[in-house]
């Protein structure tokens, strides 16, 4: 299994990520889920909210790279104006 993490390192304006959804749901994947960050074991959380992308494996994954609805969301995020980072996780068992 294929997952796309992204952390947003600041608060999302909740109206303005409501517009972003639709948008992060046309990328053609599994499953998309998203969430507030409310706490870290230490301290405060590094990142304020939190977004998965889920594929079975890397061909369907390497699919939605390429895809112009992944280039998309990505720029739209882009335009919220809150830093993120993106990172890609294969895992297993």
């Amino acid at each position: 299994m294929i997952r796309a993490v992204v952390l947003y390192e600041g608060d999302v304006d909740p109206q303005r990520y409501a517009e972003h959804l639709p948008i992060a749901r046309r990328v053609p994947a599994d499953a998309f889920r998203h969430g507030t960050v409310f706490g870290a074991p230490f301290g405060e959380p590094a990142h304020r909210y939190y977004a998965e992308f889920e594929w079975p494996d890397r061909a369907a994954f390497d699919a939605a790279m390429s895809s112009p609805e992944w280039l998309e969301s990505g720029q739209d995020a882009m335009a919220m104006g809150v830093r993120f980072s993106v990172e890609f996780v294969e895992l297993e068992g």
